[in-house]
């Protein structure tokens, strides 16, 4: 992987704790519409998606192309109870599952990093492209955390 993917890799979530440093766990959990979710909720999905990128990692080294549904975290029922956690709890797991993808994805090979899976949308991606992916998701659900924490509406 290349040095800016394996740096956003690295750190990239411990922007979460800067982000909602001094907002109010009300503010935290207020959704902004019915039916939209939260900064904690947005948090609770970016805990749940690491265990789903660290499954499909594990699929993709040990299966032969494989397909992926596209993760919707609505129709998850594995990920209601990350919705019940606090943002200490979150961030515990965040970070121990983040310490685990890391030293998975740092300890593949040139040819494994290379292995595909196939995204609904984006088609056959290799390992590295997977990660790329991650984290951008992950970058994408950083910002509107940081919309839903300094909104004045």
């Amino acid at each position: 992987m290349y040095n800016s993917l394996t740096e956003r890799l690295r750190n990239q979530h411990l922007a979460i704790a800067e982000l909602v440093a001094a907002t109010s766990n009300e503010k935290l959990a207020s959704p902004p519409a019915p039916g939209k979710w939260s900064a904690l909720d947005n948090i609770a999905h970016l805990t749940r998606y690491q265990k789903i990128f660290i499954d499909r990692i594990h699929q993709i080294l040990n299966d032969d192309v494989p397909v992926f549904d596209r993760y919707n975290g609505d129709l998850d029922p594995a990920f209601t109870p990350f919705r019940s956690m606090g943002l200490t709890e979150l961030l515990d797991i965040i970070k121990a599952d983040r310490a685990t993808i890391f030293d998975l994805l740092s300890g593949l090979t040139d040819t494994e990093l290379l292995r595909i899976g196939v995204h609904p949308k984006y088609g056959r991606l290799t390992i590295s492209k997977w990660t790329e992916f991650f984290v951008l998701h992950e970058a994408h659900h950083l910002f509107t955390i940081f919309q839903l924490v300094n909104s004045t509406e």
